[in-house]
């Protein structure tokens, strides 16, 4: 789809307050109008929409649970589970029942600080990451039960993100130490090891995300760039062994202070998060110009919050409705709207 024929605004929706300390990051429910977000103030909220008003409203505070900060939140395929990630280095497991959400299960082994959880596509498998440089990967098992399967050693500082591909069992970490690392299962003997290390960053990779169909992926870091990465989708699905990253483009002098948070829309728009508290949007470059630049930037929305932007987030139903979270405890939902 071509963006830059039709001119675009962000356009603020609804600030959702009620966090006491700073908003860390934001999951929309694949399955429901529900969005959950976590926070300095060691509660996660749950909010919801209104089908009269159109309008959101909380709906829960998940409290009591962790001791400090909840830094990441992830909801299962399904929609009815909730993993919590916490700075008190326990990943908690929520479960929608009826209209309550109730703490079923606490994963444990990290030494420190847990900065972020991921479900892998079938709901299978659950990564954590720490502080600690480790991480881990946990087994759905049953009546709520988790088994640590594999824990990870290869990062040389702070994991800050995990993400699973959206479609393969192949997971994706970045870190302090300036890398992403590519992790997959060793066929024969059901091993989870360290398949690529994609370098490039000169700084703390904060975040990735992948394109709908799989084979790109954008990294995000506090080098002031965001990276396009490229596979062969073919090799990957083929199941002919493991499909070599590469780097495609690297996007810098658009930002001037760390980026956070980026997140790639399922009809091909990038949105980033950065400390100069704005988002903006990146959209691939369709003049075919030789040589020309892959991604441009398609709009820019300054002082989008009051302070630093840790998470954008676009919602899995309406395809140009986007929320996200900052330092300044507000959530904020925005649609990217056509300017007519």
């Amino acid at each position: 789809m071509d963006f830059s024929e039709e001119g675009l605004e962000l356009k603020e929706i609804q600030r959702l307050e009620g966090h006491t300390d700073r908003v860390w990051s934001l999951a929309w429910n694949p399955t429901s109008s529900l969005l959950a977000s976590c926070s300095g103030d060691k509660t996660v909220r749950i909010w919801q929409r209104s089908s009269s008003t159109s309008s959101w409203h909380c709906k829960a505070v998940l409290e009591e649970t962790h001791t400090r900060t909840v830094r990441s939140c992830a909801w299962s395929p399904s929609g009815k589970l909730l993993a919590t990630a916490s700075f008190d280095a326990t990943t908690a497991i929520w479960e929608h029942i009826g209209d309550d959400f109730e703490c079923v299960s606490t994963l444990e082994g990290h030494e420190n600080e847990v900065k972020s959880v991921s479900w892998n596509a079938s709901g299978s498998l659950l990564a954590t990451c720490s502080r600690d440089k480790s991480v881990w990967i946990w087994e759905v098992l049953p009546g709520n039960e988790f088994e640590c399967v594999s824990v990870l050693q290869g990062h040389t500082q702070d994991v800050k993100m995990v993400q699973w591909h959206p479609t393969m069992d192949v997971l994706f970490s970045c870190s302090y130490d300036n890398s992403i690392k590519i992790w997959a299962e060793d066929g024969d003997s059901d091993d989870w090891h360290c398949v690529q290390t994609l370098g490039g960053h000169t700084s703390t990779v904060w975040a990735l995300s992948f394109n709908p169909e799989g084979d790109k992926m954008v990294t995000c870091s506090d080098d002031l760039t965001i990276k396009i990465w490229e596979t062969d989708n073919i090799t990957m699905q083929g199941g002919e062994g493991y499909a070599l990253w590469k780097h495609l483009c690297t996007l810098s002098s658009y930002h001037d202070r760390t980026i956070f948070s980026v997140h790639w829309s399922r009809e091909g728009i990038i949105a980033t998060g950065a400390a100069d508290d704005a988002i903006r949007f990146f959209v691939e470059s369709k003049d075919g110009l030789i040589d020309g630049p892959l991604y441009k930037l398609l709009l820019k929305k300054e002082q989008a919050h009051d302070m630093d932007v840790n998470s954008v987030q676009w919602s899995f139903g309406e395809n140009r409705l986007l929320a996200s979270a900052s330092d300044d405890g507000t959530i904020k939902i925005w649609e990217l709207v056509s300017i007519t």
